[in-house]
């Protein structure tokens, strides 16, 4: 070993110089960089808990706390000369500390294994991510509510099969996205709950024969609990797990979004278009205006969904307790978290932004068609069973259709020929906005049930962002 290299820390049980291959392949400090904050709260939290059981001096004590505050800030300055031995932050950290404090920085690590040092990093991270992500959440239901309060009265026809079915508003539409990262909000905040529990104290897996106070050092954390089972607590990723599986299947919300953006600026719907500063071209073709920011959206769903998988993987058939295996945990989760907050962030403003097409809107709606059901129901208030009534129905559409007409078209004498139970109200179906106001029970897409929505909307978002809580 170089005079100038830092030893290992465990030079006392292995003596030879570690492979430069092996030291590049284990090596994480690319990584986990972004754990350095919990790396340094988690170690001012145990210094202060090892000064107060009398492991540490007050002068030993306050040496630790300025050498963390200065590593901290070097790192953020960027000033801080990382070696290349510090294989991970924790023990670049630790490396460094000694530098500044002397051998009071050696005394850190007391009561404390990398194994439960890293999982409470990890976890400090993985509940600052759960707030991010749930924010981010919020700001797109807001851009979703602010769009689907312009457009209650815009009717457009709903689908079933991508073929059309019924009308529906465009607000009633769009607060169906509301409502399903709704429940992506529930989930993150159940995946934020695994978060919440303390591993540290819990060593390499048997704890620590020293009196440590870990439920000091959890309120000094902001946890609401330690661990229960010091094995369970550093072989734990089951919350990095809820927290990828949250992500992945929020992504496929988001997916499902972009894909009917997609669809809705082709020629073949033109229900929206896009502005050229959230579009891109074509290398050759000049006419093109392309959705590329929700088609990258659904492509990056897959990614999301492969971080899950990865991490599944890592943990089938680990044996207890720790293996290095949980050193992939970070690649996978800070990438679905990556990928889902700064997409969470591109569809807010894309939202907000998009120029719906009202009028084609309406004119696919028009089609009186979409009404057939109506016309079924009415039968059956005039005490048709509903199978009669939709055999009537069906068979009046495929008469109109296979002579070019609608049924709007249709006659009352021919009405009455089909069923003696029409009467002359039967032509008044053929009203959309009619059709929307005969849709006004609670979760139907009728101007007033969807105005209960918008108001209902409102105070989840409200809800959603003060249980967010404070950075």
């Amino acid at each position: 070993m170089p005079d100038d290299a830092t030893p290992k820390v465990w030079a006392g049980r292995l003596g030879d110089e570690t492979s430069p291959i092996v030291e590049e392949y284990t090596a994480g400090i690319d990584v986990d960089l972004r754990l350095l904050p919990g790396d340094i709260a988690g170690s001012l939290a145990h210094a202060a808990m090892l000064n107060a059981i009398g492991v540490l001096t007050s002068a030993e004590h306050d040496a630790i706390v300025s050498g963390l505050e200065r590593i901290s800030d070097e790192i953020k300055r960027g000033t801080f000369a990382f070696q290349p031995n510090d294989e991970d932050i924790h023990t670049a950290v630790e490396r460094r500390l000694v530098e500044l404090a002397g051998p009071a920085g050696g005394k850190l690590h007391t009561g404390r294994s990398r194994n439960d040092q890293v999982v409470t990093d990890l976890r400090l991270y993985a509940k600052g991510a759960c707030r991010d992500l749930t924010l981010a959440i919020a700001d797109l239901q807001s851009a979703l509510l602010l769009r689907a309060e312009e457009h209650i009265a815009t009717v457009m026809p709903g689908y079933t099969h991508l073929q059309r079915a019924q009308p529906v508003s465009l607000a009633h539409h769009l607060l169906a996205y509301v409502e399903m990262l709704q429940r992506d909000v529930g989930r993150i905040g159940d995946a934020r709950a695994r978060c919440d529990v303390m591993p540290l104290g819990s060593g390499a897996l048997a704890g620590s024969t020293l009196p440590l106070d870990r439920e000091a050092v959890a309120r000094d954390l902001g946890f609401a609990a330690v661990s229960a089972n010091s094995i369970d607590a550093v072989a734990d990723r089951d919350f990095a797990v809820e927290i990828a599986a949250a992500c992945a299947l929020l992504m496929v919300h988001l997916s499902r979004l972009c894909e009917e953006i997609v669809l809705w600026s082709t020629s073949e719907f033109g229900f929206v278009s896009l502005p050229d500063t959230h579009a891109t071209g074509s290398s050759i073709m000049p006419q093109k205006k392309n959705p590329d920011v929700a088609e990258l959206a659904r492509g990056r769903t897959g990614r999301v969904a492969g971080s899950l998988t990865a991490l599944l993987m890592m943990l089938k058939g680990l044996p207890l307790a720790y293996n290095r295996d949980l050193q992939e945990d970070k690649h996978a989760l800070f990438d679905a978290v990556d990928v889902t907050r700064s997409t969470l962030e591109v569809l807010t403003e894309l939202v907000a932004v998009l120029r719906f097409n009202v009028d084609t809107m309406r004119s696919a709606a028009a089609d009186s068609a979409l009404l057939a059901t109506d016309v079924a129901e009415y039968l059956v208030q005039h005490g048709i069973p509903f199978r009669e009534s939709h055999r009537i129905i069906g068979e009046m559409v495929r008469r109109t259709t296979t002579s070019g007409r609608t049924l709007a078209d249709v006659t009352l004498t021919e009405w009455q020929a089909a069923s003696p139970a029409f009467e002359p109200d039967v032509l008044g179906l053929f009203d959309i906005a009619g059709a929307l106001n005969r849709r006004d029970r609670p979760g139907e897409p009728g101007p007033s049930s969807v105005a209960a929505q918008l108001d209902r909307v409102r105070t989840l978002i409200d809800e959603t962002r003060r249980a967010a809580g404070p950075e």
